[in-house]
C-alpha cells in the first residue's frame, strides 16, 4: 500500500541549489494521493474537539475544505491583504525577503471557538503563526495545527510550540 509520501514529487535544487523542492500538485493529480492525503490529515484530528476549521491562503484552502466538509465544520479564509470584502483583522509576518499581511473577516471566528489551522505545508511557521494570532484576537481558541507536510530543517514547529501541531509527512531538511 502506498503512503503520503509516494505521492510528493522532490525537485532538486528548485527553486535555488540545495534545496528540495516537495511539489503537492503531484498528489492533487492522483486520485488515490488525494484521498489517502485527506483521510491522513482526517486521522490528525482524530479525538480532537473543535468547533471551526481555518485555512492559509491558498493551498490551506485546498486541504482545509474537504476536511471541514467530511467533518460537518464552517470553513474560514485566511487570505493575503485586500482580498476580503467585509471588515477584516490583519497580522503581519516576516518572509525569507521582506514582510507580509493576511486577514480574516472580523466575524469569522467567535469569542470562545476552538479551532483547527490547516495548511499544506510548515517551513519557517511565520503564516500560520500569524493566522493563530488573528484567531487568538477575535477570541478563539487554537486547539490544532495540521500540516500535510513538515521541512524540520526549518524549524516551525518550534516556532509553534505552544500549539498542537502535526504533520503526515516529515522531512528532515529544507
Amino acid at each position: 500500500m502506498k503512503k503520503v509520501e509516494d505521492y510528493i514529487r522532490t525537485i532538486p535544487d528548485y527553486p535555488e541549489p540545495g534545496i528540495m523542492f516537495r511539489d503537492v500538485t503531484s498528489i492533487l493529480q492522483d486520485a488515490d494521493g488525494l484521498k489517502l492525503a485527506i483521510d491522513s490529515m482526517l486521522h490528525l484530528l482524530d479525538g480532537v474537539e473543535f468547533d471551526v476549521i481555518a485555512g492559509a491562503e491558498s493551498r490551506g484552502f485546498i486541504f482545509g475544505m474537504p476536511l471541514a466538509y467530511a467533518l460537518g465544520k464552517p470553513f474560514v479564509l485566511v487570505r493575503k491583504a485586500g482580498k476580503l470584502p467585509c471588515e477584516t483583522i490583519s497580522a503581519e509576518y516576516e518572509l525569507e525577503y521582506g514582510k507580509a499581511t493576511i486577514e480574516m473577516h472580523k466575524d469569522a471566528v467567535k469569542p470562545g471557538q476552538k479551532v483547527v489551522l490547516v495548511d499544506d505545508l510548515i517551513a519557517t511557521g511565520g503564516t500560520i503563526e500569524a493566522a493563530a494570532k488573528l484567531v487568538e484576537q477575535l477570541g478563539g481558541t487554537v486547539v490544532k495545527i495540521i500540516f500535510l507536510m513538515e521541512l524540520a530543517g526549518l524549524k516551525g514547529r518550534e516556532r509553534l510550540s505552544k500549539y498542537d501541531v502535526a504533520s503526515v509527512v516529515s522531512y528532515e531538511g529544507k
